[in-house]
């Protein structure tokens, strides 16, 4: 029932896309710590405790480390605007251009932060973090704004 009514609003897309392409981030930016994990020597007995594998890393690693627990923690603040702008638009009421806007440009943000907080461009990446914040705010507040 659901999926079916999902189909029929394409108003949504922008929305589902972004929730979609944040996932994708978060996954995406598990590669490049593994990357470091396997060029820090990594043996299985560091399966017992990966954490304190943290030490051998190389620079770029610790900071990949890093960009991938924020990663995480940008998902669980962007997931649910995106899920409340799927629900606003399937209840017949239309959002601004703002919104998907900035629907679509948080995950596109996040993946300039992963690479600029691996490549330690930190400018670009504190700009890219805090943007990517105001988009999940903006877009809660549209959605907020257009429900009263």
């Amino acid at each position: 029932m659901f999926f079916e009514q999902l189909s029929t609003h394409a108003d949504v897309t922008p929305y589902i896309w972004s929730l979609v392409l944040s996932f994708v981030m978060v996954i995406l930016s598990i590669a490049p710590l593994y990357v470091a994990r396997f060029q820090s020597q990594f043996e299985m007995s560091d399966l017992s405790s990966l954490r304190s594998m943290f030490d051998r890393y190389p620079a770029w690693g610790k900071r990949a480390s890093w960009a991938q627990q924020n990663s995480f923690e940008s998902f669980t603040l962007h997931a649910p605007a995106a899920l409340l702008a799927i629900l606003t638009v399937m209840n017949g009421i239309t959002l601004s251009s703002l919104a998907i806007f900035v629907a679509i440009a948080h995950p596109i943000l996040r993946a300039i932060y992963v690479i600029a907080y691996i490549g330690n461009i930190s400018a670009l990446r504190s700009i890219c973090w805090a943007l990517g914040l105001l988009c999940s705010g903006i877009l809660y507040g549209l959605c907020f704004s257009a429900m009263t």
